[in-house]
């Protein structure tokens, strides 16, 4: 490739590394088709790249983001490509704590929640601009199965309402044409790029690296991109209402809770945009995403293990083991809200009025969690059927097998609740 050899060959600084082309080489055909001679050279380049870092002071941020990309994009080279590594998550940075377990404080919860709103919107934004700009034919990437009208239309629909809450945090002023959905779609995507930073935007055009040519995989992976970010926002607020039981202020340790729980509801938008991929093209794309399983997701499984302690089978389970840093923490003895609302309990930190609200949070919560199961179960038969998962996993059955599992053993459900919808979550059936 001309341009990486005149990049090596001159003074390599990873400020100017030619990352276009790069990613153009990338796209054009799949990540899982990329020539070999290609890898080999960013393998060599990387190894340059990491002793350049140790060399001076400290890597600086341009070697950071060149390590980060190289070790994205050549996952499958090094034989570890995993669901980490396919939605390239090193490179979109959560703004949360998923990527440090062992953090028992997030960030402050008001720039953690608009840190999170903020990468919601780009993600989704920059899906809904990508089916505008194929309809126009102002793009030729991931050109196969491109979807008829009527389904863009709806796409564009949905993926505006899926961040409508976020945007009403961020800009209450911000208002959406409901009469056009591209027009709504382009304010968004207007309001999403004027929102960013130049890093924030490169990264996100860096994290789109799909495994083959097909149309829906760039909505697929913004879509389960959304929902990493939603996770890993949801284990902040957890952490928030343990802090607060283990500190003896009942008073506000109901509040992330229910932050918590708006926040997974407002998401319910999201499934339904995911089902409006192509069975055809999600079927002939995944045949390259063999290693790659949502049953890797580290911010689901923070998110679960913050909720209560996992049952021994369940953390000896692959689910658990794909996420070691998560599992390690859990048996060093993670505190989570089962845990700290057992003990405030207990020591009479929490009492009366606090422990009512905090038990209806957490029923609350729980219910939003096992709805959001229930739907992804069913999106998944859709999808899938009877075949295997791609994580090495047996698929659907075990997203059967968890769907029901407790969210939370000290506070069972309400007695009184009615029983959960068919179609909870938004994904039509």
């Amino acid at each position: 490739m001309r341009e990486l050899t005149i990049w090596r060959s001159g003074l390599s600084d990873p400020g100017d590394f030619p990352y276009s082309a790069v990613l153009d080489a990338f796209q054009r055909v799949g990540k899982h088709f990329v020539e070999k001679e290609l890898l080999a050279l960013l393998d060599e380049i990387r190894t340059h790249v990491v002793a350049a870092g140790r060399a001076a002071a400290g890597p600086t941020e341009p070697h950071r983001l060149l390590r980060e990309f190289l070790d994205v994009a050549l996952d499958k080279w090094d034989g570890r490509y995993d669901y980490r590594s396919y939605l390239a998550l090193p490179l979109l940075r959560l703004p949360c704590t998923a990527d440090d377990p062992g953090t028992d404080a997030g960030p402050d919860p008001a720039d953690a929640r608009r840190d999170s709103d903020r990468l919601l919107v780009r993600l989704v934004a920059d899906a809904l601009a990508f089916e505008l700009a194929a309809t126009a034919g102002a793009t030729t990437l991931l050109p196969e199965q491109r979807p008829g009208p009527a389904t863009v239309a709806k796409r564009l629909r949905l993926g505006v309402r899926a961040v409508l809450p976020a945007m009403a945090r961020l800009d209450p002023a911000w208002t959406v044409d409901d009469r056009s959905p591209a027009t709504a779609a382009a304010a968004l995507h207007a309001f999403a790029v004027a929102d960013g930073t130049g890093d924030e935007e490169r990264r996100l055009r860096l994290s789109m690296l799909p495994v083959y040519r097909s149309h829906d995989e760039y909505l697929f992976v913004r879509v389960l991109q959304a929902y990493e970010c939603v996770f890993a926002g949801l284990a902040d607020e957890l952490r928030g209402t343990v802090a607060a039981l283990r500190t003896g202020q009942p008073g506000t340790a109901a509040g992330p809770l229910a932050s918590a729980r708006d926040r997974l509801a407002a998401a319910a938008p999201l499934f339904s945009l995911l089902a409006t991929m192509q069975p055809e093209s999600f079927r002939t794309f995944r045949e390259y995403t063999e290693g790659a399983s949502a049953i890797q997701s580290r911010s689901y499984k923070l998110m679960e293990s913050l909720c209560r302690t996992p049952d021994g089978s369940r953390l000896d389970s692959a689910a658990y083991r794909s996420v070691p840093e998560v599992r390690e923490w859990v048996l060093a003895g993670h505190p989570s809200v089962d845990a700290a609302y057992r003990a405030a309990a207990h020591a009479g930190r929490l009492a009366g009025a606090d422990r009512d609200r905090v038990e209806q949070e957490m029923r609350a919560f729980a219910e939003a969690v096992l709805g959001w199961r229930r739907t992804h179960h069913r999106l998944a038969v859709r999808m899938l059927g009877a075949r295997p998962g791609t994580g090495y996993t047996e698929g659907t059955p075990y997203l059967a097998a968890v769907r029901s599992t407790p969210v939370f053993t000290a506070v069972g459900p309400d007695p009184g609740a009615a029983a959960p919808p068919t179609n909870t979550g938004g994904c039509p059936e």
